[in-house]
């Protein structure tokens, strides 16, 4: 028999819970939508499509151009986009889970690295010209750096972790600027580490689930903190200075997968939607958002029908500050 405290707590429950559905039925998408930023966009696992994984460039409000992959290959194996770079020659570096590579305007591929069976990419970054940094899960966890000009191997640093599942060992691994470290975030290990290029560890940090972690221009690390929905700043005492959570949205945000700090202050998220499995949910949510220092969200974007931009993984905001040719874009 039900007391009258916990008829209480079901009707203050059921209010609250209406009224936050109040809040994202009736939520007017602030910003201009796809005018509202020049950008190029990647995610990953649209089970919708089993043809077409993309990646799209999205300019003055229209794709531009959009490149694609089916989401398996011809042995069976998944491809999903996870990273992708626009350079200034306007080549673009990308990794989709069994294999990174650089794509022209053109489309046609100048440089590719295929994963061996039981080994995994989701991060490729450009270093400098004609160089790329990219991670390697499997059973022993790498960061392998190579001239895409000449496909040499410049360097293998190995990355200790104790999940032996390759697919959550890391995701969105980057260099630091200086490009005398790396930061990775070990999911399986609830932690960020910092490497030298040597492999020895000179900073870590707990984090719950951290699927990228980015070194910021100010000295402190942005960390996404996927299926747990934060997207969180820390000092390089590891106290945390900023976060925004799922909390803290007036909408649905699914797993925030990364992040990109822009020049004004403000934090680009991505919302990625597709771990829920039911395709159904997916149109109408919002895909990424921008947020102010003090949280106040600018831009949210939500692309499901002309054009459909799928889920959202990656994106890169242009007419950003800095080169990134040579990764020093805090993304």
């Amino acid at each position: 028999m039900r007391t009258l405290f916990n008829l209480l707590v079901i009707v203050i429950f059921t209010s609250t819970f209406a009224g936050a559905q109040a809040i994202n039925n009736n939520y007017k998408l602030p910003g201009a939508g796809l005018k509202q930023h020049d950008f190029v966009y990647a995610g990953e696992w649209d089970l919708r499509k089993p043809t077409a994984q993309s990646i799209f460039l999205v300019r003055g409000g229209k794709v531009v151009w959009q490149y694609s992959i089916p989401l398996r290959t011809a042995t069976g194996d998944i491809q999903e986009f996870d990273d992708a770079t626009l350079l200034s020659n306007g080549n673009i570096v990308y990794a989709c889970m069994s294999g990174a590579g650089i794509v022209t305007p053109e489309k046609n591929i100048i440089w590719q690295y295929i994963c061996a069976p039981g080994t995994q990419t989701h991060s490729c970054q450009p270093i400098g010209k004609d160089s790329v940094m990219m991670v390697l899960n499997g059973a022993v966890g790498k960061v392998l750096i190579f001239n895409t000009a000449t496909n040499t191997l410049l360097k293998e640093i190995i990355i200790p972790t104790t999940s032996t599942n390759p697919h959550v060992q890391f995701r969105h691994v980057r260099m630091t600027p200086g490009k005398k470290t790396i930061m990775v975030g070990l999911m399986g290990d609830k932690k960020v580490v910092e490497f030298d290029l040597d492999g020895k560890e000179v900073w870590s940090v707990n984090a719950i689930s951290p699927w990228s972690a980015v070194r910021l221009h100010n000295g402190n690390t942005l960390i996404s903190g996927d299926g747990a929905g934060y997207t969180r700043e820390v000092n390089p005492k590891g106290e945390t200075v900023w976060e925004f959570t799922k909390a803290d949205a007036p909408f649905k945000v699914g797993n925030t997968q990364t992040a990109q700090r822009l020049a004004n202050g403000n934090t680009v998220i991505c919302s990625w939607i597709a771990g829920d499995n039911n395709t159904k949910n997916w149109p109408g949510t919002v895909q990424v958002f921008e947020v102010t220092p003090a949280k106040k969200i600018v831009w949210a974007l939500s692309a499901w029908d002309n054009p459909d931009l799928g889920p959202a993984t990656s994106i890169q905001i242009l007419g950003e500050p800095g080169n990134s040719d040579e990764g020093d874009m805090q993304r």
